[in-house]
C-alpha cells in the first residue's frame, strides 16, 4: 500500500520565507491517506521543552496557524517526541492515558489517531498527527507505512529549517516558562572557553542545589559541546540552562565558520556536532534525551537530564 502521498523526496532545501509553504505542501500531502480529515505537524523548539503546532484540515487552503505545546503536557504528540515511540489507535482506546484530547476530538468526528515522532539526530525533531474520521486497521502494513511517512516529512522539515533564520537571534531570548530557572552565558572564541564554560555551569547548578552527580554529568557533557563548537567553528559559541519541571536543559549553540554558504550542503566531516564525534558519543551514552538542529546561522545542540 503506497501511503507516501507525494511527500516529496529529502533533501529538498527551503529558505526561511518558504518555511510555511513546506509545512503546508507536507500537510496537503499527508492529509489525503485514505480516511484522514486533518493532519498536524509540531517541531521541538527550546532544547525541547516546547513544541510549535499547526495543522490542515482535508480540502482546505487557509494561513497556517501556529501555536506553542508545552512539553510536559500529557497529550499525544508530547508522548511521541519525548519517547521516540507511535501512537496508532482509535478513540475509545487512547481514552484511557488522554481522556481530554480524545473527548475533544470525539465532537470534531474524529475516530482515530495515529501520532507519529519525526526521526531526528538524538531525539525526534517533532511529531506528525494524523486524525482519521474513519476506523483503521493500523496492522503491520499501514504502522510501517505511515513510519516512512514520517521520516520523509522528517527530512523536508530538516532541510527546510536548516535553510532558516533563527527567529530570535540571541539564544537569551528565547522564551522559558515563568516556572523555570534559567542561566546564560556567551563564550570567547578561546582554547580557555571550555574551563569558562564549566565554571559557570558549576557555579549556576550550585547556586539552584542541584545534585552533584548530575553536576558533573552536565559539565561533562556541556564541556565537550563547547569544545567541539570552538574548534570547529573558531567562534563563540552561546550557552544556557534551564531547570524546569525536575529536568536540567542545557544548550549549546554556535554561529557557524566566518565565510560558510547558509545555503550549500553541510560537509559531514566539517559537522562540530557530528554524530560520531566524541562529544556526542558522551551526550548519546549519558543524556535522558538530546537533540540538534542546523540552521542558515549554525548548529544549536541540547542535552536533558534529570534533576
Amino acid at each position: 500500500m503506497d501511503v507516501t502521498g507525494g511527500v516529496g523526496s529529502a533533501g529538498q532545501r527551503a529558505d526561511a520565507a518558504h518555511l510555511d509553504d513546506v509545512v503546508r505542501r507536507v500537510l496537503a500531502s499527508v492529509v489525503r491517506l485514505p480516511g484522514c480529515c486533518r493532519a498536524g505537524v509540531a517541531l521541538t523548539e527550546g532544547g525541547g521543552r516546547r513544541l510549535r503546532f499547526t495543522a490542515q484540515e482535508r480540502d482546505a487552503d487557509v494561513e497556517l496557524a501556529w501555536c506553542l505545546i508545552d512539553a510536559y503536557d500529557d497529550v499525544p504528540l508530547t508522548a511521541v517526541v519525548s519517547s521516540g515511540e507511535p501512537i496508532l489507535g482509535d478513540l475509545d482506546t487512547l481514552d484511557r492515558r488522554f481522556s481530554g484530547m480524545v473527548e475533544h476530538q470525539r465532537e470534531q468526528g474524529v475516530v482515530a489517531l495515529a501520532v507519529l515522532p519525526l526521526p531526528g539526530t538524538g531525539s525526534p525533531v517533532g511529531g506528525l498527527i494524523l486524525f482519521y474520521d474513519q476506523a483503521q486497521p493500523f496492522d503491520t502494513e499501514q504502522r510501517e507505512g505511515l513510519l516512512r511517512v514520517a521520516a520523509d516529512v522528517a527530512a523536508e522539515l530538516v532541510d527546510a529549517r536548516a535553510g532558516a533564520v533563527r527567529r530570535e537571534q540571541v539564544l537569551a531570548d528565547e522564551p522559558v516558562e515563568e516556572r523555570a530557572l534559567v542561566g546564560d552565558v556567551v563564550v570567547d572564541a578561546d582554547p580557555r572557553a571550555a574551563s569558562a564554560a564549566r565554571r559557570f555551569l558549576r557555579s549556576q547548578l550550585a547556586s539552584w542545589s542541584v545534585d552533584d552527580d548530575v553536576t558533573d554529568t552536565a559539565v561533562l557533557l556541556l564541556s565537550e559541546l563547547v569544545t567541539n563548537a570552538i574548534i570547529h567553528t573558531d567562534a563563540a559559541a552561546e550557552v544556557r540552562v534551564v531547570l524546569d519541571e525536575g529536568e536540567l536543559t542545557v544548550t549549546v549553540r554556535d554561529q557557524g565558520r566566518p565565510g560558510d554558504d547558509a545555503a550549500a550542503e553541510p560537509d559531514e566531516d566539517d559537522d562540530p556536532l557530528r554524530v560520531h564525534g566524541r562529544g556526542l558519543q558522551l551526550v548519546d551514552a549519558l543524556a535522558e534525551r538530546w537533540g540538534s538542529e542546523r540552521d542558515a546561522v549554525g548548529t544549536t545542540v541540547w542535552f536533558a537530564l534529570p534533576a
